[in-house]
């Protein structure tokens, strides 16, 4: 797909669909994507720019090998709301740290009770508000005991904070590498997160529990890289075996694995 009009066309409903993308296609707002829907850039310059996609009530959606850019508020670049088994791999989000906080809106947020959300070999870079994971304090209703998701070999380059901060859920963040953070991995509002194997560059805090909530999160720190970066964890939590079988890498090579193989263009 060359334009949006046709790509709008193409992700539309339910029904089982890879829809490839070819160009970078500018757009305001977001593109809803409908379930079975696998979203697929063609080569290394392919995607969005100016807002980005939302996957809401939808389940099994890959978005893999796009270049998301400059998401302007309130648009996230990537938006993943009440859905399951969602794929988030080898993509590039990026903006730039020359305006306001707000001016852009989160890289990729997860919100609304979602679960089994893998995100996968990414990067991210030059941002204030990476990715949030649970929108508000207020909804532990609806958010207590989902928000199940899972971060492994991206890298998080010049991204203020948010790399992720969990509300209520459950995370796994694993195998990542994070330069020029002034804070990490953020655990409030009850969350249980599992950070090991990452590489932290240039940070201030590499886990907390005990910000910007009025309840602190919980948090299992094991196997980092810390490079001086410091931790804050409150309360040390009770998640320390994921429900999957996965092989977490040393922290020493993680580096390396990163730098050569996260981002759009690196299938």
């Amino acid at each position: 797909m060359k334009s949006l009009a046709a790509f709008k066309a193409a992700v539309d409903g339910d029904g089982a669909k890879v829809v490839k993308v070819d160009g970078l296609i500018s757009l305001s707002g977001q593109v809803d994507i409908g379930s079975n829907t696998t979203v697929l850039g063609v080569g290394s310059a392919s995607g969005f720019t100016g807002g980005g996609l939302r996957i809401k009530e939808a389940t099994n959606v890959v978005v893999q090998n796009l270049n998301i850019s400059k998401p302007l508020a309130p648009a996230d670049g990537i938006t993943v709301q009440e859905s399951t088994k969602v794929w988030i791999d080898h993509n590039s989000f990026s903006a730039d740290r020359e305006h306001d906080k707000d001016h852009y809106d989160g890289l990729l947020d997860i919100t609304h009770a979602s679960d089994d959300v893998t995100v996968s070999w990414n990067t991210f870079k030059d941002h204030f508000k990476g990715s949030l994971v649970g929108h508000s304090d207020n909804n532990g209703d609806e958010d207590t005991r989902h928000l199940k998701v899972t971060y492994h070999h991206n890298h998080f380059s010049n991204v203020y904070s948010r790399i992720p901060s969990l509300r209520f859920g459950t995370g796994h963040f694993y195998d990542n590498y994070v330069q020029g953070a002034d804070t990490a991995a953020h655990s409030r509002m009850g969350a249980r997160m599992l950070v090991e194997n990452n590489v932290f560059r240039d940070t201030k805090v590499a886990v907390t529990t005990s910000r910007s909530s009025d309840v602190d999160g919980f948090a299992v720190a094991r196997g980092n890289d810390l490079g001086g970066a410091a931790t804050e964890i409150s309360q040390v939590g009770d998640f320390t075996k994921p429900p999957y079988a996965y092989t977490a890498e040393p922290a020493s090579s993680v580096v390396g694995t990163v730098t050569e193989g996260a981002g759009a263009g690196k299938l």
